[in-house]
């Protein structure tokens, strides 16, 4: 899959798991690894950054534990409205795929 296309849905990703609840970097990069095994680990925490300087994600730090404390994503209303743009236009982008390999003209 092209780079980029792989970066927008990994994105759509993101903000679905987060979307059903918060999540800690670290859970998502290992979330998002066991679906995308050849993606760096950079990748997801940049994604993540990005979509937090855009304001569809908001963080804060979670309970100490032993170890550093915690930075923990929470998706914004303004996620939420991307999340759900993301969505059509992936369905869309599956729906005309389909149609191209159900066509048989030329």
């Amino acid at each position: 899959m092209n780079a980029q296309m792989k970066k927008g849905v990994i994105e759509m990703c993101i903000l679905y798991y987060i979307s059903k609840k918060d999540l800690y970097g670290y859970d998502v990069m290992r979330l998002m690894s066991s679906y995308f095994p050849d993606v760096e680990t950079g990748t997801f925490y940049a994604i993540l950054r990005r979509l937090h300087k855009e304001n569809a994600l908001s963080c804060y730090e979670g309970k100490i534990s032993d170890g550093p404390k915690r930075k923990y994503y929470k998706i914004t209303d303004k996620g939420l409205l991307l999340l759900n743009e993301l969505r059509k236009d992936w369905e869309n982008i599956l729906k005309s795929v389909d149609d191209i390999f159900k066509t048989e003209d030329f």
